[in-house]
């Protein structure tokens, strides 16, 4: 594949993954071809153990539009891989993704932000599920994870209307962790990535399962269940060699075992 045909970009910085659709004559509208390389930028990040977080972003001040409506028509969706659209809709990863939204997340490209983990946003950048106004529904993933991110009557709101919120709106609602002026969404994204992948990273990982697990737990088996997933870690090297850093006053140096 050559240069010119990457719609997706990825980029190391240190152990951050920047993946970037890269289709900006189009917002970045999801066809086949970005769908494909989505899926392996992300798997490749999933399986690099290097590699503590990941963000997503849009090339040319846009995120996301969503599905390509004309690639659609010719192509059919273009969600042909198991995981679903970009890699995020049916599949979870152990690692945290943060996506930094600048102008537009609609659609397909909302149920991406969504998806993720944690979101770093514009003020004046716009999220919306637009599929009813397109003879469809937000079937990817934007029907169940908005109604646990905003309340349910603004989660039902955007999705009968099709109308969307701006970043700052987003951020009141509790949507968007972190705010920033325009074009500084890779950059706050950046410094938030940096401050997770300081942490050890088997504690972010067993911190984003439980969260990410727990929301049908009862309280009666809440501590099985946490420890079922995190109970190793009071043996392990890192919380050895956290425990050593901190009485040493130095920064502690992660193994990830």
């Amino acid at each position: 594949m050559t240069k010119e045909e990457r719609v997706v970009e990825v980029e190391m910085r240190g152990a951050i993954a920047v993946i970037t659709l890269n289709r900006p004559k189009t917002r970045n509208a999801v066809n086949r071809a970005m769908n494909e390389q989505a899926v392996a930028a992300m798997d490749a990040f999933d399986r690099n153990p290097k590699l503590r977080v990941a963000i997503l972003t849009g090339a040319g001040g846009t995120f996301c539009s969503g599905m390509d409506l004309k690639a659609f028509v010719a192509e059919g969706i273009p969600s042909v891989h198991p995981w679903g659209f970009l890699g995020l809709e049916h599949h979870r990863f152990r690692k945290p993704v943060i996506a930094a939204v600048e102008g537009d997340a609609r659609a397909g490209g909302f149920e991406a932000a969504l998806a993720c983990d944690l979101i770093v946003a514009a003020r004046d950048a716009r999220f919306g599920l637009s599929e009813v106004k397109r003879g469809l529904a937000a079937l990817g993933g934007g029907l169940f994870h908005l109604p646990r991110k905003v309340p349910v009557n603004v989660a039902m709101e955007m999705a009968l209307t099709g109308e969307p919120i701006t970043g700052e709106r987003g951020y009141e609602l509790g949507l968007v962790n972190r705010l920033c002026a325009p074009g500084d969404a890779l950059v706050e994204a950046l410094a938030l990535a940096g401050e997770i992948a300081a942490n050890s990273p088997l504690g972010v990982e067993a911190s984003k399962a439980v969260i990410a697990s727990q929301h049908d737990w009862s309280f009666e088996e809440k501590t099985a269940r946490q420890q079922a997933i995190g109970g190793h870690l009071a043996s392990s090297l890192d919380a050895r060699e956290g425990a050593l850093a901190f009485a040493e006053k130095r920064p502690p140096k992660w193994q990830g075992r």
